[in-house]
Order: structure tokens, then sequence, then C-alpha cells
């Protein structure tokens, strides 16, 4: 891969190389490594009620296990983002996956439901390294907002594939063998992370564009991030969006397996339908951008995830009111499903510009700002994840609440970005 790095900066009397940001390797490797927080939040969706069986406990205590994953992965950003402004991107790469392998492993063996959640935080802590410091290497290697949107399409291409398959696997594991399974496979997915990054991945962060790091550097940095308009609209899309997916991920178990009867097979179907469209969306985004400005392709994205929120609501309302007695594809339910789509499948053009968004004005803290961003992104998911496990269940009703509530924040935030965005 000598081909792929090209000299970048020069200091203190020496040329550091970085990969170019043309090599078609660079994406698949930063989505793969990216797709460690969606594997591990959508494989085991398609378990929870076996999980609930196995470990003794509520349907409820296995979904509340969402909001501490959650809350792992904000708490983990805010620490890993500068640090990798300080060291380089590759050795907090490293050691974030390996404490994920470890904790998932101790997930897998768990005797009971705190023992897991307890396991399930500390993955999540490990996780968010590779959630956060991609983003940065994008920033790192592409200053250009369109051309690191275009860039950040592909990575969430790569990345999407994975969770496409992971509710699937889930479902079959589930259906043929062990939940405990899942977790063992989310160890090795972790190790060979560790492997990819320790025998591809170069480090895109010159030593001579690291940041010092002290708790004051940090706090003041934090909150000069907060002050930007650019920075803070975007990011507050950004969360509302995954407020809003996250609300579709804590309850959509219950909604399609407990109300409409699903199999766990056909529900992790139905969750790689979903997926299909939101990765069809990044796509298109990556042809809009050379075309069209960013800023327009996000506000026709955030109207539309909003139009869609609203029909959902009012089909869930009515099935409320008309509770479907058999199970499977029924009219309503496929009405329902297609309302998620709209809802869902424009998160594939809003996740790309409004990330990139936060971070162009950002170059020399692009880690720290990745971290900020991600971290309120879940923070937000944990809140939806507490709020939807407080909601009675039995109706898709709580799903919609939430999924609405995102869309219409999101839509709120549209007039707080500066003019240029």
């Amino acid at each position: 891969m000598a081909s792929d790095v090209r000299p970048s900066l020069t200091g203190a009397g020496r040329t550091y190389e970085t990969p170019s940001a043309t090599a078609w390797w660079l994406p698949v490797l930063l989505g793969f490594l990216t797709a460690v927080g969606p594997i591990s939040t959508d494989i085991y969706l398609p378990a929870f009620p076996a999980m609930e069986r196995s470990l003794h406990t509520s349907l409820g205590s296995v979904q509340m296990t969402l909001s501490i994953w959650f809350a792992g992965l904000a708490i983990g950003q805010l620490t890993v983002g500068p640090m990798s402004d300080r060291y380089g991107r590759r050795m907090p790469l490293i050691a974030g996956n390996a404490i994920f392998a470890l904790a998932s492993a101790v997930c897998a063996a768990a005797p009971d439901i705190l023992t897991f959640s307890a396991a399930r935080f500390v993955a999540s802590i490990g996780a968010s390294a590779s959630l956060v410091i991609p983003t940065a290497c994008v920033r790192d290697l592409v200053p250009d907002r369109r051309e690191g949107a275009r860039m950040m399409s592909k990575l969430v291409m790569v990345m999407g594939v994975v969770p496409i398959l992971a509710p699937m696997l889930g479902g079959i594991v589930v259906t043929w063998v062990s939940w405990r399974v899942i977790f063992w496979a989310s160890a090795a997915y972790g190790l060979i992370c560790v492997l990819l990054v320790v025998r591809v991945l170069p480090e895109t962060l010159a030593p001579m564009r690291r940041a010092r790091l002290s708790p004051m550097t940090l706090l003041t940095r934090y909150l000069s991030l907060l002050s930007h308009r650019d920075f803070l609209s975007h990011a507050l899309i950004a969360g509302f969006s995954t407020f809003m997916s996250f609300s579709y991920l804590t309850a959509a178990s219950a909604v399609f397996i407990v109300v409409f009867r699903f199999t766990p097979l056909h529900f992790s179907m139905l969750f790689g339908v979903f997926a299909v469209f939101m990765i069809g969306a990044s796509q298109i985004n990556g042809a809009l951008v050379g075309r069209f400005d960013p800023g327009k392709i996000l506000t026709v994205s955030v109207l539309t995830s909003a139009i869609g929120a609203v029909a959902l609501m009012v089909v869930s309302v009515w099935v409320a009111k008309h509770p479907v007695t058999q199970g499977g594809l029924q009219p309503v339910v496929i009405v329902l499903i297609a309302t998620m789509v709209v809802t869902l499948g424009a998160t594939g053009l809003i996740y790309p510009n409004a990330t990139m968004g936060a971070l162009a004005e950002h170059a020399e803290v692009a880690g720290a700002a990745s971290a900020l961003a991600g971290t309120m992104q879940y923070v937000f998911g944990s809140v939806a994840g507490i709020l939807i496990g407080l909601m009675p269940t039995g109706t898709p009703v709580p799903m919609a609440t939430g999924m609405l509530l995102g869309a219409l924040m999101m839509v709120a935030a549209l007039p707080l970005r500066p003019r240029h965005s």
C-alpha cells in the first residue's frame, strides 16, 4: 500500500506521510471499524425475549441495557476523542477495540442481568474509540466539506453492510443456538479490528499536529466548540437524528415480535430492509454533494424525515385503536413499515452532512469535535432508550412518539445554522 500514502506535513526536519484520501481501501477499513458500534447494537435485538428468559428478568430490563450501552458510548467518546488528538489515532483505536473484545466475552458468559449490564457498559467504553476516531481520520485527510461528506457516504455504506447482516445472524443464532454466541462473535469482531489497525491502518495525524491535553484545556476546548453555531447546530441535528433512530432500535423488537408476532428471523430480515434504505440514501448523498450544497441537502432530508414521522404517528395511533389480531404482513403493518422507511431512510443523508458540517471549521481539534458530537448523539440516544423503556408496551405508539420527537427537534435545529451552512 505504499502507493496509497503521500507526503503531507513537514516539521522538525522530517516529512510525515499520511494515507491518500483516494485510497479505495481506506473507507472500507474505516467503515469496518465504525461498524463495531452498530453491529453491537443491532445484533442482539432479536435476542431480547430469549435473554429475558435466560437471565430471569423482564423485557424492560433487557431493553434498558441499550440505554446502558448508549451511555457508555457517550462517556467514552468524551475522553477518547481528545486522546486521539494528543496521541494519534492508532493507539486509542487498538486499546478501545481490545477492551471491547474482552468485555464482550464477559457478556457472553454473564450469569445474570447485573453482570451482563456491567460488562456491556465496559464494552461500550471500548467501542467508543471506533465510533469517534474514524470520523476524525476523515477530517484529517479531507479538509473540504463536500469531499468529506462524499467520503463519509462511502464510510456509511461500508459500515452499514455489517448491521444489515447482524440482526439476521442474530435471529438465526437465537433460533438455532444460544444468544450467548452473539457476544462471542462480538468479541471476535473486536479482535479482528485490533489486528486490522495494527497491520493495515496508517497514522493519519502527524506528530506536529497533535494537541497537548490537560483537563482545563479539554474543558475549554469543548466549551469553545459549543459556542460555535456551525458546530452546535449540526451536532444537534445529528444528535436528534440519533434520538429518532434509537427510539426505533429500543422499541422495534417489542413492536414487531410481540405486537405483530414476527419471528426473530423475520424481524431481523425487516431490520435489514430498513438498513438497505439508509445505506442507499447515503450513496445518493455521495452523488448529490458534488452537485448541490450540502446544507440544502440536509434541510430537505430533515423535512422528509419529519413528514415520515408524522405519518408514522398517525398509523401507530390507528393500530393502537384497532389492534392487529393476526401475525405477519397485514396491510396496516405494511403501511406502518413504509412510513418507517421514509423516516429512517432520510438519516442516510442526514448523518454524513450533519457530521461534516459540525467538523468542517475545526480541523485542529477534529478528534475533540468528533467526540463531542458523538457524545451528544449517544446521550440523546440513551435518553430515548430510557423514555421508551418507561412507556407502556403493546402498541407502536411509544416508538412513533420517540421518532416524531426526534424529527421535530431536528427541524427546530435547522434555523440555528449559520447562513452559509
